[in-house]
């Protein structure tokens, strides 16, 4: 198996590394495999190289040796696999290389959420040139809810999502509500720890969830579009509010939700028991089936490795399936 790396930065660092560390144990369950391109804004590498020396160089460079774009590596390398996990931008840029990989008929794994853009386009893409897109890494990080809709609950009608598709913004609300400390001291506090971004504003405005909602919708057989999303953030949540709730039994989750009826990223008020009541940067979902009943799934919804881990379990689940 040829595998192409578009992105290079903490996502593609962590999966060549893992890539590395369990090369054996890969090989034993998927056969031999070869990195034959890297590349990413800062340049690229391609033809006989070995992958350790790549990341070596990468990270302590701040770049790729190689001179030519990532656009021509997709366009001229020979590859069966595309790994892509360049930035989310929420216009056609965001999946230009997807779709040159899958034209080529090469398969394409990723992390990038700019699926959303193109859903049904990039899947009828995939499957006109018997090539396929997986997307684990998309929603969740480890939280393996693709796979759940896709492989397990294959066969039952999904009657509606909810969930936790932001650790950002759980943790805040998690400490507001442990602390009664007000929104911006614990989001600033966030930014200090590496929490939350210096522009936090995909996170605590509602985008980033919004955007895993337009996957998690189409995965189930809802052909959403970003648009149609409602979306209230947490910015005006007060430590007052948290009070009022948790004196009738709830605290305060931004919960994204997915059904026929409803297509919704918001502020809602969760029981104290519920298991949607996960506390701080944790991902968690409840999926609502009509034969199964409830299915809850959590998971650490970021992170390198832990992404890098959803885009592995894609790249087996690849060569398993076929």
């Amino acid at each position: 198996m040829k595998i192409a790396i578009i992105g290079f930065g903490t996502v593609g660092q962590g999966v060549a590394e893992l890539l590395v560390a369990k090369r054996a144990e890969i090989e034993r369950k998927i056969g031999d495999f070869k990195v034959v391109a890297i590349a990413d804004l800062t340049g690229s590498i391609w033809g006989d190289f070995k992958l350790e020396n790549a990341i070596e160089f990468r990270r302590k460079t701040g770049r790729l040796p190689g001179g030519r774009s990532a656009r021509e590596i997709a366009e001229e390398e020979d590859y069966d696999v595309m790994i892509e996990v360049t930035t989310t931008k929420l216009d056609e840029s965001g999946i230009e290389y997807m779709r040159t990989a899958l034209k080529k008929g090469a398969s394409v794994i990723t992390s990038n959420k700019s699926i959303a853009v193109d859903f049904q386009g990039l899947m009828k893409l995939a499957e006109s040139n018997g090539a396929r897109l997986m997307y684990e890494a998309t929603v969740g990080g480890v939280m393996p809810i693709i796979r759940l809709l896709n492989s397990y609950l294959a066969l039952c009608e999904i009657l509606g999502v909810r969930g936790i598709l932001n650790g950002t913004c759980n943790y805040i609300l998690t400490r507001m509500e442990e602390e009664k400390l007000p929104y911006s001291q614990i989001l600033s506090e966030a930014k200090e720890m590496g929490i939350a971004e210096a522009n936090p504003k995909a996170d605590v405005e509602g985008i980033d969830a919004g955007i895993k909602l337009v996957i998690l919708a189409n995965t189930i057989g809802i052909p959403a579009r970003f648009e149609d999303i409602e979306i209230v953030g947490i910015t005006d949540i007060t430590p007052q509010a948290f009070a009022v709730a948790m004196q009738k039994g709830y605290t305060i989750r931004l919960i994204a939700e997915a059904s026929r009826k409803s297509l919704r990223v918001s502020p809602r008020l969760v029981p104290l028991n519920s298991p949607l009541a996960i506390k701080g940067t944790m991902n968690a979902a409840m999926i609502r089936t009509d034969t199964a009943g409830d299915i809850f799934v959590a998971g650490r919804g970021a992170g390198k490795y832990e992404t890098a881990t959803a885009i592995l379990s894609d790249l087996y689940e690849l060569f398993r399936t076929g």
